[in-house]
Formats: C-alpha cells, structure tokens, sequence
C-alpha cells in the first residue's frame, strides 16, 4: 500500500495533488493490483474453492456465449428490441441486489476498510469504478451488451450509437452495485445484514420460479407481445435505454437516441455522486456502534413482547411459545427456515394455478410447509438446551414444554394457512371447496405437528450457528433424513383416513355435506397433535441427556 502514501523523506507531491495522498492514475493502479491479488489468493485458499471459480467461469463463458449466439440470431427481427430491452434491464436489476446478499463474498465491496487510508472520495470512487470492471460478471455483461449492439444496430449511425451505449451500459451497472453497496454497508455487515445474506436462496428461487412461467408464457406462440408493456417503460431507464438508443439511430432517429444517451450519461454521473456521498459519510462520520444511543423517548420496556405476550396463554406454555417465537425472529437460520416455509408454502399454489394446473387442494401444501418446522425443536437450542433441561423435573413440565413449542408454531400457521387457502380458492373461483379445503390444510397440520413433536424427541440433531448454509451437524446426516423423511411419510399416513372420508363424500355425492370437513379437520389435526404431546412428554423428560448430547455436536 506504499503506493497509496506520501512520499519518503518528505518529497513533494505531484502538482495539483494534496500532500499525503497519491494521484488517481498511482491510486487506481494499486487497486487493480489488489483487485488481482484478492482473485488469486481467494483461489489458492482450497481446492474446492479454486474448482467451483473455475466451475462458474466455465458456466458462465457459456452461458454468455449462448446469448450472444441467440442476439445475433435476432438480429432484423422486428420485435428484437422487445427482448433485448427487458433482458438488459434484468441485468441491471441483479448488478443492483447482488451487493445485498452476497458483500461478504467480495472484499472490495466493504469501504469501510480503506477509513484509515490517506484517500479522498473521488480518488476512491475511480479507482474502485475502474477494479470493479474486472471479474466474471462485467465480462458477462460486456458480452451481452455486445449481442445486444448487434441485434439491434443497423448503418453506420446504429454503430456509432452501440460504441457509445456498450461502455455506458457497463459503467452504469457496475456504478449502480457499488452505490447500492456504499449505501446499505453498515446494514450488510450487521448481524440484520447476515440475516439477509441467509435469505438469498429463498429470493433466487422464487426469482427463478418466476422466470420459469416468464418462459413459459413466451414459449407460447405469439408470447412476445407480454413482454411488449414492459419494453415501453424500460426503454425510457437507463441502462436499458442506452441500447435503444441503438435502435432508435439506426432508425433515423437521431434525437431520440442523443436523448437516450444523454440520460444514460446523466444517470452515471448521479449514480457516482451518490456514491461518492455515501464514501464520505462512511470515512468521515464514527461508527455508530462506538457511539451510545442517542436519547430517545422513553420506551415501555418489552412494549412488543408484551403485545405478543397478551394474546399467548398466561403459564409455562405461553412463556415456551412467546421464547420460540423471538427465536425465529432473531436466530438467523431460524428466520431464514421460518420465511422460506411461508414464502415456498405460497409460491407454489400460484405456480401451478398460473401453469392452469390450480386446485384448491394445494393449499394444503402451505400447511405442510409450516408444519415441517415442528420438526428438530431442540436443535435451534444447541447447547443452551441445558437451561431448558433444568427447568423439566417430569413428563408434566415436558408436556408444557412441548405444548408451548407447538402453540408457537399454531399462533403462525393457523391465521397463515387460513388465508392461502382463501385467497387460493378466489382466485380459482372455488368458493364450494373453501371449507373442504381449509379443513384438510387444519388436519394436515396437525398431523405435522404431531409427527414433529416424536421426531424431536426421538432424532434430535445439531444445527451449526458458524457453517454457512450447513444446517446438520457432520456425522448426524441419517439421523436428520430418519426424522424429517420419516416425519412426512408418518404424517401423510396419520392425514389419510381425513382424505379417504373426503373421496368417500365426493364419490357418494355428498356435496351439501362437504363443509363439516372444516370443523372434522380442525378436530382431528388438534387431536393428533395432542395425543403426540402426551406420547412425547415422558420420553421427552427421559431422554434429556441424550437430547442435549445430540444438539449440542459442533
């Protein structure tokens, strides 16, 4: 870093630089250096890291190939700039959400290291533009902003717009991720950050859910006039709009596309501003966390845990329910296991109903979803399941233990399944199958909630805190897939005599007896969850030990 200090001896510096710092051209030198050198060391830190880099060049050299083979291939189709424009600005969108879940992956998107360097902003906002410009996704979009210059460029006045759009494209994505980074570090780098890094599987498969019935839907013939909305709006933002400014030149429309250009060009300019606003807040402004919390009114102690409290039973079962839930709101692989479950729970029925295969039955499947997280309570414990073990003396103190666990996980998923399955059946328009449906979703649940609460007891496992996305501790892999698996196969046979009476009532046509599911459900999954309680309870206080000997595995 000699590169980034004054001189020795006390040299003077170059004319028009402030003494003790380095000019931009040395600045932006060093950072490429250190660009390169964190590649290549990252790299040499394992085999398996060094083999997954190489996995995803390979992945991406070709996937990007095939993109520019199927830009080429539009090239004179009429509604070219219909697929061109909304792809661009997808990619514009992934520059701008990455930086959320995934800073830790990239050492140079934290600024917050280089405070005590002797750095100005704009020095620091160049060099870092210019480093960023180097890795496989700016290789990706350089790719693609090249396919899309020659799918929609026609004349010389096309090329002569493409030459300037590509780098403009290129610089605004870049600029739009290290902003949104700047901007959010604090955040990022926080446990609340953590906690949304572990929530980045659950976007990308909903994002990919929802890029697969995009597909689907352009698959079909004459699909491309769905993307024709959106490619008005798009084509007014940059980065997307720097490219039909390609378009518009080679059309003959030279002011539209200057215009287009032009804004581009502001949009980089305010995007730098930006960030440079956030890299002085951030080297000039102290942590707040070395800072005491400015004096604020004066808070109830407990004000939302006291809300939560007053609607929960007032004993030991209301005290274990209102404990677990604060454990999904603040544990972060709770969390992220609590919100897949619910999102997955609602994804899923509207894929199929977008896919035309809708049934009111698939609401039932935000049950199942809920009802998994019954299973493995005492592993989120790990450890500190001991003070739990010294507060059970008898199966009468693991029964409430259990019961608490289960209210808690009732408390979410009662008024939740209630409303998937109302807004499922009118969207469907199914309005006669609501309480059959509903009534089925109560009993399922409770058949999750009973098979969940034997499994805890009987195959309790580890979950590592400091292993990423691990969730079994090694060497309890079976023993996990025994309880889970097992669990689901045990609940779908403990469901079945509720499905049979179902088919039974539709096949004698029984139809204006249908809604007595609703009530027969929500007693027999209440039922089944009661009888595992008080199955589970004395093996529970039993097997203390053992439990706290297997959550407790690192």
């Amino acid at each position: 870093m000699s590169a980034v200090t004054s001189p020795p001896g006390g040299a003077p510096s170059p004319a028009g630089t402030p003494r003790g710092t380095a000019p931009a051209a040395a600045t932006t030198a060093v950072f490429v250096r250190i660009k390169l050198a964190l590649l290549r060391n990252g790299l040499r830190q394992s085999t398996g890291r060094k083999a997954a880099y190489i996995a995803s060049m390979v992945v991406t050299a070709l996937f990007a190939a095939l993109q520019l083979l199927g830009l080429i291939a539009l090239r004179g189709h009429p509604q070219a700039a219909v697929v061109v424009v909304p792809a661009i600005a997808l990619v514009a969108l992934g520059w701008a959400v990455m930086p959320l879940f995934f800073a830790s992956g990239d050492e140079t998107l934290d600024p917050t290291r280089l405070v005590m360097l002797p750095l100005r902003p704009g020095a620091v906002v160049g060099s870092l533009l210019v480093s960023s410009l180097i890795g496989i996704g700016p290789a990706f979009t350089l790719v693609l902003a090249v396919g899309s210059v020659v799918a929609l460029g026609h004349g010389a006045a096309g090329l002569s717009a493409g030459i300037v759009a590509v780098p403009l494209v290129l610089l605004v994505c870049v600029a739009l991720s290290r902003a949104v980074a700047a901007a959010n570090i604090r955040l990022l780098t926080s446990r609340r950050g953590r906690d949304l890094a572990l929530l980045s599987g659950l976007f990308i498969a909903v994002g990919a859910q929802l890029l697969n019935l995009g597909v689907q839907k352009l698959s079909e013939p004459g699909g491309l006039r769905f993307l024709e909305p959106a490619a008005d709006v798009l084509r007014l933002l940059p980065p997307a709009s720097a490219l039909d400014a390609v378009r518009a030149a080679g059309d003959g429309a030279y002011a539209a596309a200057a215009a287009q250009l032009a804004l581009n060009g502001a949009a980089l300019v305010l995007l730098l501003w930006w960030w440079r606003a956030s890299l002085t807040r951030l080297m000039t402004a102290p942590d707040g966390s070395t800072l005491q919390a400015a004096a604020g009114p004066d808070r109830k102690p407990g004000g939302e845990s006291s809300r939560l409290a007053a609607l929960l039973p007032a004993d030991r079962t209301g005290t274990v329910a209102l404990r677990t839930l604060r454990y999904a709101w603040r544990e972060p692989k709770s969390k992220a296991a609590w919100v897949t479950a619910l999102a997955i729970g609602l994804l899923l029925p509207v894929v199929y109903a977008v896919q035309g295969n809708g049934s009111p039955y698939w609401a039932c499947f935000a049950a199942g979803m809920l009802g998994l997280q019954m299973y493995n309570q005492f592993g989120q414990d790990t450890s500190a399941f001991w003070l739990v073990a010294q507060t059970i003396s008898s199966p009468r103190d693991a029964y409430l233990e259990l019961r608490g666990r289960a209210v808690a996980l009732a408390f979410v998923a009662l008024p939740y399944v209630t409303l998937v399955t109302l807004g499922f059946v009118a969207v469907l328009d199914r309005w006669d199958a609501f309480a059959e449906s509903l009534g089925l979703s109560f009993g399922l649940l409770g058949a999750f909630l009973a098979t969940g609460t034997l499994a805890s007891v009987l195959y309790p496992y580890s979950i590592p805190q400091d292993s990423g996305f691990k969730n079994v501790a090694p060497g309890q892999t079976g023993q996990a897939w025994i309880g889970i698996v097992g669990g689901m196969l045990a609940s779908a046979v403990l469901a079945a005599p509720l499905l049979a009476v179902t088919v039974w009532m539709h096949v004698a046509d029984a139809h204006d007896w249908l809604w007595l599911l609703l009530p027969a459900g929500a007693a027999y999954g209440w039922a089944a969850a009661e009888t595992a309680l008080r199955v589970g309870a004395p093996r529970m206080a039993s097997r203390l030990p053992e439990i706290l000997t297997a959550v407790s595995r690192a």
